[in-house]
C-alpha cells in the first residue's frame, strides 16, 4: 500500500507544481500584453498599466476579464484590435512567458 499513497503524493506534488507555474506564466502574460497595451495606448507609465491588467485577471476564472479590460481600454484609447489579435498577441506573450519562467 505505501507504493501507491507514494504515488498519489507524486501525482499531487506535479499537479501542485503545475498549477503553481501556470499561473506564474499567466501572470507573467498578462503584463506583457499590458506593457504591449500600454505601447499602443501612449501610457506615461506601461509598468502601472501592466499591474493594472495583472490584477484584472482576478476578477474571475479565465482570459474574459483580461480580454474585456484591454477591449475597453483600447477602444477608450481610440486604438482598433480586433478580438482575434488580442487572442494572438495573449497566445504569443504566454508563449513568452513560458519561455522565461522556464529558462528563469
Amino acid at each position: 500500500m505505501s507504493g501507491i499513497s507514494d504515488r498519489e503524493k507524486a501525482f499531487e506534488n506535479k499537479f501542485a507544481h503545475d498549477q503553481e507555474l501556470r499561473f506564474k506564466a499567466e501572470a507573467r502574460r498578462n503584463k506583457l500584453i499590458g506593457l504591449w497595451a500600454a505601447g499602443l495606448l501612449g501610457k506615461a507609465d506601461p509598468d502601472a498599466y501592466a499591474k493594472e491588467v495583472v490584477a484584472a485577471d482576478f476578477e474571475e476564472a479565465g482570459d474574459e476579464d483580461v480580454m474585456r479590460k484591454l477591449r475597453n481600454d483600447l477602444s477608450a484609447g481610440g486604438v482598433s484590435v480586433t478580438d482575434e489579435e488580442l487572442r494572438s498577441k495573449m497566445n504569443e506573450f504566454l508563449a513568452q512567458a513560458v519561455e522565461q519562467i522556464q529558462n528563469s
